[in-house]
């Protein structure tokens, strides 16, 4: 992942606390952390080596270890900032929106992140299949908060009559199901489909058509 938090743009710096890091070192860090990307999401973390991520950064294992103490320090800062991503989507539902266009607008964009963001999204896959070791207390809190809060709001829509009445937890599930998918097994779909052709611009078409049925009243 790419993108790295505000605090990591600081490093210990003895009694004095933190101090800014330089440029090379934001650079050094920043290949560290997009080398461990391709590494993990490509091997998982029980299969991800120090001398990996040290040879895809383009640096000597020292000098990895120089910025970060351990695989599992560098583990832990991408799936630092990885959760909030994730739930932006479902963050973005309007409880004022049209209720089909709010849903398929969420269905859309999480399809399109899995185009967007494959190493990530194994990544997430990855943490899950493991039992989520560093990101169960965010899934048992910050994940379950926001997904009974929409869940509550497309109960609300259903009840209203604007949406056939389907179960919204397992609709929001079964979103991630048949979004994610085309990341997490893209090499099954590809295979599948055969060269030459799009996973994600095919399952646009075919999704929308299965969600539009699904939640009309």
């Amino acid at each position: 992942m790419a993108e790295e938090q505000n605090a990591q743009d600081f490093t210990e710096d003895g009694d004095e606390g933190k101090r800014p890091l330089t440029r090379i070192q934001k650079v050094n860090r920043g290949k560290i952390l997009e080398a461990a990307l391709e590494v993990f999401s490509a091997n998982g973390f029980r299969g991800a080596t120090l001398d990996q991520i040290a040879a895809e950064a383009g640096l000597s294992k020292p000098n990895v270890l120089y910025y970060f103490p351990s695989k599992e320090a560098i583990h832990e800062a991408l799936l630092g900032g990885l959760l909030d991503v994730w739930l932006a989507p479902l963050r973005a539902m309007n409880p004022e929106g049209e209720p089909r266009e709010e849903i398929m607008r969420y269905m859309r964009r999480k399809l399109e992140m899995s185009r967007e963001m494959p190493r990530e999204s194994r990544l997430f896959a990855n943490e899950v299949l493991q039992g989520a070791p560093r990101i169960g207390s965010g899934l048992s809190s910050d994940l379950k908060t926001l997904v009974d809060e929409k869940a509550a709001v497309i109960d609300h829509w259903i009840a209203q009559g604007r949406l056939a009445p389907v179960d919204p937890h397992h609709l929001i599930f079964s979103i991630w199901a048949l979004t994610q998918h085309y990341a997490d097994f893209d090499v099954q779909v590809r295979a599948v489909l055969g060269p030459g052709k799009d996973p994600i611009e095919g399952a646009a078409p075919f999704l929308d058509l299965l969600f539009t049925r699904l939640l009309t009243p």
